[in-house]
């Protein structure tokens, strides 16, 4: 079978809502093809819906950060009293926190992507030529991008392998990992959409003559 019909064969296997039909599809070599233009086209999709809902703009990545940070605070906490108090400890406990931890790190990412506190090197960049700064910057983005491609070829197929062997997080009888698992390439998707937004920014920047490279702030909108 050729890789574009590997691809072509990826979307059905996606809609079907079958995890062995699936994970047969992402395990093809045409998966990386199909996940290139996902990655791309999901990434302008993602812009768009930044663009249009700013409070999701400004609040989606962290407020999902800060909420599973607080749900992590709260199980540790909960599990450090239910020990040595009452003798007792929920299974999950170890185990639930690791799968939030991972969420809170990706959409974290994405949002630092967004204040490009990643890669930045704000002060030798600006240093150089204009063209240079672009160059620089353009560069950025297809490392992002590719990034995010790699992500979600990968975190799709561990998905979907998951869920086609009803794995279930240890300790938890009734919570399955591929729950926790199929945010990876959600986080991800959005991620590339920052990644557009940012390169947009910067050639709209570069073409009006307005300052390119800028200080990147830790933790706060630029």
């Amino acid at each position: 079978m050729s890789i574009l019909a590997e691809a072509a064969g990826v979307g059905p296997a996606l809609f079907s809502g079958s995890a062995w039909k699936m994970k047969d599809a992402f395990y093809t070599d045409g998966m990386w093809l199909f996940c290139f233009f996902f990655t791309f086209l999901g990434g302008i999709l993602a812009h768009w819906f930044y663009r249009l809902v700013p409070f999701a703009d400004r609040h989606l990545e962290r407020g999902i950060a800060v909420s599973t940070y607080l749900i992590i605070s709260g199980i540790i906490f909960w599990g450090v009293i239910d020990r040595f108090i009452f003798s007792n400890q929920w299974a999950g406990s170890t185990t639930v926190p690791p799968f939030l931890f991972m969420i809170m790190a990706w959409f974290g990412c994405s949002y630092n992507v967004k204040l490009r506190t990643h890669l930045s090197f704000s002060e030798f960049r600006s240093k150089m030529s204009r063209p240079g700064q672009m160059a620089a910057l353009t560069m950025d983005a297809v490392l992002w991008f590719g990034f995010c491609w790699i992500a979600i070829t990968t975190s799709m197929r561990f998905t979907a392998y998951s869920a086609d062997n009803f794995q279930l997080v240890d300790g938890v009888d009734d919570t399955m990992k591929w729950w926790f698992y199929v945010t990876v390439p959600i986080a991800f998707t959005l991620m590339s959409g920052r990644v557009v937004g940012n390169w947009l920014e910067d050639w709209r920047n570069y073409r009006s003559g307005d300052d390119i490279i800028k200080t990147a702030v830790i933790g706060g909108d630029v």
